[in-house]
């Protein structure tokens, strides 16, 4: 285990409309902000996107098992977000429920809002920390101590 300590910054509430692109958006506000880490929590639904629901097999590196998803489902996550180089990295996963199904997993690519979501973006101060791509695993993974 690794560890940083930091305090909280700003506190933005944020209204995602009927179908902003989720990550987009989230990412033009951190850059528009200059928000270098961050979490989130949010409420609400998404129209459509896709959803990654672990890895196929428990290998690594992973294959993702990707789900697309459409037609209005409602949404509660938590997510992070970490600027590197290329910009803030997102890093969201949520539960989706539709009448009487349930998905789980890591929202990604061009996941659109249904009506609304509500989010409370807490921005971390002084935390040592970034994500980049981890050559083992292939993946986006959080670094402590940079």
């Amino acid at each position: 285990m690794k560890y940083t300590k930091g305090s909280i910054g700003r506190i933005f509430l944020i209204k995602f409309e009927n179908n902003d692109a989720l990550l987009e958006k989230l990412s033009g506000l951190a850059r528009k902000e200059r928000i270098k880490a961050a979490t989130l929590i949010f409420i609400g639904a998404l129209r459509k996107g896709l959803l990654v629901t672990g890895p196929r097999k428990p290998v690594i590196p992973p294959q993702p098992n990707k789900i697309n998803f459409k037609d209005g489902w409602e949404v509660m996550g938590i997510g992070t977000v970490f600027t590197n180089k290329k910009g803030p990295q997102i890093h969201i996963h949520g539960a989706m429920g539709k009448e009487l199904k349930t998905l789980t997993g890591c929202v990604r690519g061009d996941s659109r809002v249904f009506l609304v979501i509500e989010a409370v973006l807490i921005e971390l101060r002084g935390v040592k920390a970034g994500k980049d791509i981890d050559p083992a695993t292939g993946l986006n993974l959080l670094r402590i101590g940079e």
